[in-house]
This record gives structure tokens, sequence and C-alpha cells, in this order.
């Protein structure tokens, strides 16, 4: 009798977010293994990149902000180096040193009434700046140039962490899975019935209803919006993304989902097409090859990128 493939599943919380993960086997305790050496690559990742843990390597890169270059691990160095490599691609509406900003001006919760005025706002962004990162190759060291900066991964991390575990479920020869990072998700193979993965993309106003289905096996796809975590201030909604170069809330678009072969471009790209607006972002999207993007706007309009299209 032949052994059936099925789907087998985890959830947990890893990296400050749900993740799970998913293999197709048929056999349980195969699965559960490859599940195991999964977890475990996205416990190392978070130990390098969390802000959380003072030895982390972020927080001794910024620990010594304006200091002294900090060496780091090759895999840290090259997310930090793609991660500035974006950062031009997107004329800096993603930036890594987003660390710097003060939180105190921004809490959304609903106690929030105002905004801060321009000043507080621009001055609480003057250290936002990829430009003052500094690597060295020869000696895999980080340097930020001026005191106080910070980096973090928020932006790109948890599409990051589910690249590494996908190429590490492949490298111990699971042929078809899906590892979910709090909704970016990386895809590879097929479903048990033969079929590609396909994947709903929610209406921003109804999380239950999805407007679109997307086939989207071998692809990865990260979702930015503002129906989680937002405000509202004299009747206009500002979510919780902020623009790096004025160091206010960006309006105008409920959910910018991207959709590309890797889930770490994927979720860097969300963030910053969201701080670009729909026009701009989408004629950056459109200059790039294999990605694509859809855009709902604030008022439910749906846009999409030339290369895509939904039913």
């Amino acid at each position: 009798m032949q052994a059936i493939e099925t789907v087998h599943k985890r959830g947990l919380k890893l990296m400050g977010n749900r993740f799970e993960i998913s293999v197709v086997a048929d056999d349980k305790h195969w699965a559960e293994t490859r599940i195991d050496i999964a977890i475990a690559e996205i416990q190392r990742i978070e130990k390098q990149l969390t802000t959380f843990s003072d030895d982390s390597q972020t927080n001794r890169i910024n620990a010594n902000a304006g200091i002294a270059p900090v060496k780091v691990d090759q895999d840290v160095f090259d997310l930090i180096a793609r991660s500035l490599k974006i950062s031009e691609l997107t004329q800096g509406a993603f930036d890594i040193t987003y660390g710097s900003i003060d939180k105190c001006l921004w809490n959304f919760d609903m106690n929030m009434k105002a905004l801060p005025d321009v000043a507080t706002a621009q001055a609480s962004v003057r250290l936002i700046n990829y430009q003052n990162v500094i690597l060295d190759n020869e000696n895999t060291t980080v340097f930020l140039k001026e005191q106080g900066m910070r980096i973090g991964f928020g932006g790109i991390g948890k599409g990051y962490a589910a690249d590494k575990a996908k190429a590490i479920l492949q490298q111990n020869g699971v042929k078809s899975g899906i590892v979910n990072a709090a909704g970016d998700l990386v895809t590879w193979g097929l479903q048990p019935n033969g079929k590609p993965w396909t994947i709903a993309i929610a209406d921003p106003d109804q999380a239950v209803t999805p407007f679109s289905t997307l086939n989207i096996s071998n692809m990865a796809i990260a979702t930015s919006g503002n129906y989680a975590k937002y405000v509202v201030i004299d009747g206009k909604k500002y979510s919780h993304t902020i623009d790096p170069k004025t160091g206010l809330p960006v309006s105008g678009i409920k959910s910018v989902s991207i959709i590309s072969p890797s889930a770490e471009f994927a979720d860097a790209m969300a963030t910053p097409v969201t701080v670009m607006g729909a026009y701009v972002g989408l004629n950056l999207i459109n200059q790039l090859q294999n990605v694509a993007c859809v855009i709902i706007s604030d008022d439910s309009k749906v846009y999409t990128s030339k290369n895509i299209n939904i039913k």
C-alpha cells in the first residue's frame, strides 16, 4: 500500500510573530524532524537580529554607533548589504536605520489625538540615513557613522527568515511546503493533490473575505496593511507606517501585497511602496523583473502591476 502525502503543519511564535511551517510528506515523523530543523534555523536568525537581547549582532552594532565598526557573521553582513541596495532602489523609502526614530512620538493607540508638529517629526528622523551605514567587505564589519543611530530588521527580517527556513527544508529533502511568517509567506512545490499553492488576498475591510486568489507556487508574497494598526485623527486614517523622510505616518493606502521569488524582497518592498504611494510605487514595481504588486487604496480601489492577473 502506497503511503499518502499530506500537509504536516506546525505553528509557533518566533521573532515576536506567529510562524507556521507546512511540509508535504508521506511520513509524519520525517516531516516533524524537518520542521524542527527549520525552527532551529529561524531561532538562530532571531538570536542574530533581535533588538531585545544585548548580545545580538544588531544591538552590538547599535551600541557602537559613532564609536567603532563591529564584526558580524557573513550572513548578517550580506543581509545588511542587500538592505542598503533596497534603500537605494526605493530612494530611502526603505531604511533599516529607522531604529533611531523616537518611539514616544508614535504609540498608535486610541489616545493619540493629534499628529506631532512637523519640526518635532523631522527631528525624530534626523538620524535615519542608510548612507551612514559603512560596510567593510574585507573584515565583514558594520559601522554606523553617527552616535544614536540604530538599525533594525522589522521591515525585512521575517521574509529573510522565511527564505532561510525554506532553503534548509529543501536541503533536507522537502520537495514541497510553505513557510508563513505572520503573513509573509514563501511556497515551493505543489499541494498533495498536484495543484499549485494558491493564496487569497484579504479585503482589508473584511479580514475574513478574500477579494481574490492568486497561484503562488514557487513564489513568495508579503502584505503590509494599515488595517491592523492605525489611528484616526480629524476623520483621517493614518497607518503605522512612518515615512522615514518626514517622520509622519503615511495615508492613502490600505494594503500593499508584493509577489516575488524571494520572501525577503517581498517583505522589504511592501512598506516602501506604501510610503511612495500607489502611482510611484507601481511605477517602480513595473520596472523590476519577476515582481508583482497589488495595492488597495483607502477608498478601496484596487491597483495592480502590469504583470499580474487577479482571478
